[in-house]
This record gives C-alpha cells, structure tokens and sequence, in this order.
C-alpha cells in the first residue's frame, strides 16, 4: 500500500480459533504476511483448542505407513506436521508460516493484532484466560457474527472483547463461507476498523475509504467513541509509533486477496448487525421456500428484511450506523442473499415447514450438533422489541418470532408484514 511507509518494528499476528473459518483466515494472513514482510512478522500463530483426533484415510496427507495418519495424535502436531487442519479445514493446504499452538498464552504473547475467530459462547472463558496477558496497546479483529441482545442492551461482540481486554476491536462480516474462501472461490467481505487518534500516526478517516488522513500530532487525541455516540470506557493504550500504523490500509494488506476482496469502512455496528439479523431474514426466506411460493415470495422477504434491518441499524445505533453499510456491502445485502439463498437457517426452516415439524427437530436431526444462530436472534431480538413496545415497527422480525413459539403460522407472513 502507498500509504504505508517503513518502520523499524513489525505487526505480529495471532488468530485465536482454529476451525474452518478459523484456519481459512489463518490461511489469508499467512499469505500476506510472507508478502510483506517489511509490516508483519511471517510468522502466523493460530491458537487451536487441543484435541486427540485420527486422520480420516481419505486425507490427502494420508500415509498409511506412518503413526501419525494412522493412530490418534494431538491435532496442533497434525497442523504443523502436514500443514493441513485434518478436522476442521481438510484437503486445504495450510501455509508453512502458519504455527499451531495449544496454549492460549504463549499463542498472543507479543503479538500486535488478534483476530478472534471461535464460536461467541467460548469467547468470555477465552477473555479471562487473555487479560493481562496480552500486550495493552494490542488491537483486535472480531471474525464473530451476531450481537448480544438482552431485553434492556445490543451489544456488539467486538466491544464485549475490548471492554474485557482493555483494547481496540473491529470486526469483519462478509458472505464468506469458509471452505470456498479457503479454495480461493472468488468472493468479499467487509472490515470495520475505527480506532482513536491515539492510535497511529495516520488514523483512520471517516467513511468508506482506506486512504490516510494528514493529522496535526500536536492536538490532543481525541476521545475513543463507542458504537453508541458515547465515550468509551475503555483507557486505550496507543500503539508505539516505531510499528507501522495501524489503520485502514494497513489492515487491507494483512487481509486482503486476489480471491478474498476486502473492503473497509468504520462503521462496526453496521458491520456486526448485517451478520446477526440477516439470519433473522434467512429464516423467514427459508417458511416462504418450504411452502413453494416461489422466488418472488422470497424475494420481496429479502426486500423487506433488508429495510427493517437498516431501520434497526439506525434506530438503536444512530449515532454510527450508515444505511450504505446494508445496503452496499458485503456484510449485509450479500451476506443476506447468500444466507436466503442456501445458508443454514434458511435450509432448516425449509425442511421444517416441508415435513411439518418443528424447526428446533430439524436442527437436532440436520446440524450434527450445530446449532442455528437464527432462531435464538429472532427470539432475542424479539424480546428487546417487546420490552420498548416496538414490536410492529419491524413486523417481518416479529413475525418470524410469533412463528416460531407456534403463535403464527408460516403462511401468516404476507399478512403479518402488510403495511
């Protein structure tokens, strides 16, 4: 990147998750890093939770003269032995700059950037293992759809990990399903990073654009803004201005594909909104396909999601959230046609109306232990409407709610969401 000039010390990166989407991002950051090795450390960690697997025979590193394909082994020394996740990510080779390690500490230490990739439930056991263990100026990336909703708050999990670590977290959604990025199918996503001044040399502008802004350094730094408007709570640490700054152009490069577009905005709420109520929508798509009303049916599902989840963007997040977030980025209108068109949720509610049966049955005979993030939203975020009495300012969201607590059928939705 042209706004990225030489510094005397480099990012190291650390991924914190190892699944599929873990290990694909892992992958994507490994590549950049060995290609700019004049901003990062090559070396990639990736903290993966310890456990004894067999590689399955139909690997490609598969050697039936040897104990390691053929007895259990810890799968850290799997990932680092064959360069390949045998579980979570198989048949994609791994970057030999990618290191595996099982212990979470030795994992972060000294590292600049981490990228938080893990299911949402591990990620409070995950933050009181890290405090006090990472570096106080080190800055995050939040990989985890969704938000968290009780009937009082939306939280974004990005300020849940900054508030609990005492650092600046982003996030990043996208219509990304994780095993096609990681067999480099062409597709993109979207960054939202929006730190303080304090934070580089060059902070982040506002707005869309990666290009750096030119700052008087003899101003005093401005206060960190959460998603809200307020102040944060969080005393940020500034990152050393021997490191290259960490601003929009800098997390391009790390992330940043020939087959992986990325593109980078501040708006984190927006960001993180679009990968939680899309699933809502997803749902609500998936009744309409189970009944055969056809493309059009869902397609004006999708319409109308697509504008109640900008109206709640805005509503309880108006002091950041910008409507183009939804409407122009990956992370909302492309996520939402890729999670209606053959996402999880929306194949679940599918079969549920097909057969009959309760979406929760679906789930427990289809996911093989996964669990749908939809159906939780759609209750959760009926729960926060319900108790501000707003329920029928977004009757596509209610209706899905009344739908699944057995209120409303699926063939009530063109008459629960007329206007």
């Amino acid at each position: 990147m042209a706004t990225l000039g030489a510094s005397p010390r480099r990012h190291k990166v650390t991924v914190v998750g190892s699944g599929n989407w873990g290990s694909a991002i892992a992958k994507i950051v490994a590549e950049n890093a060995q290609e700019h090795g004049d901003l990062f450390d090559p070396e990639i960690r990736m903290w993966v939770y310890e456990e004894t697997v067999t590689m399955p025979t139909s690997s490609r590193s598969y050697d039936a003269s040897s104990e390691l394909s053929t007895t259990p082994q810890k799968l850290t020394k799997l990932i680092n032995h064959f360069h390949e996740n045998v579980k979570y990510l198989p048949g994609i080779p791994l970057p030999h700059n990618i290191v595996a390690l099982s212990s979470l500490e030795e994992a972060v230490k000294d590292s600049t950037i981490l990228i938080f990739n893990l299911p949402h439930q591990f990620m409070g056991g995950i933050c009181d293992q890290l405090r006090g263990k990472i570096l106080p100026y080190a800055r995050g990336v939040s990989c985890i759809k969704g938000v968290l909703v009780t009937k009082d708050h939306v939280g974004l999990f990005s300020e849940d990990i900054g508030s609990k670590l005492g650092i600046y977290c982003g996030a990043l959604s996208g219509a990304n399903i994780a095993t096609e990025v990681a067999q480099e199918k062409f597709s993109e996503s979207t960054i939202a990073y929006d730190p303080p001044r304090i934070d580089s040399r060059n902070p982040t502008p506002h707005g869309p654009s990666p290009t750096s802004s030119q700052v008087n350094l003899n101003e005093p730094a401005q206060s960190h803004l959460d998603a809200s408007g307020a102040a944060s709570k969080v005393k940020l640490q500034p990152l050393p201005k021997d490191f290259p700054p960490l601003d929009h152009a800098l997390l391009k490069t790390l992330f940043h594909r020939s087959y992986f577009h990325v593109n980078m905005v501040s708006d984190v709420a927006g960001v993180s909104l679009g990968g939680a109520l899309k699933n809502i929508v997803a749902l609500a798509a998936g009744f309409v396909e189970g009944l055969g009303w056809g493309d059009n049916a869902k397609a004006a599902i999708m319409r109308v999601g697509l504008l109640e989840m900008v109206k709640f963007g805005k509503e309880f997040f108006r002091e950041s959230v910008r409507a183009a977030t939804f409407t122009e980025e990956s992370c909302g209108v492309a996520d939402l046609i890729t999670s209606c068109s053959g996402g999880r949720n929306a194949r679940c509610a599918k079969l549920a109306v097909e057969r009959g049966v309760s979406i929760d049955e679906v789930e427990r005979t289809e996911l093989n232990g996964q669990i749908l993030q939809g159906t939780s939203t759609a209750k959760e975020v009926n729960g926060f409407l319900k108790a501000r009495g707003q329920e029928k300012d977004f009757p596509l969201f209610t209706a899905v709610s009344r739908i699944l607590e057995g209120s409303a059928k699926p063939e009530d939705i063109p008459n629960l969401i007329a206007t």
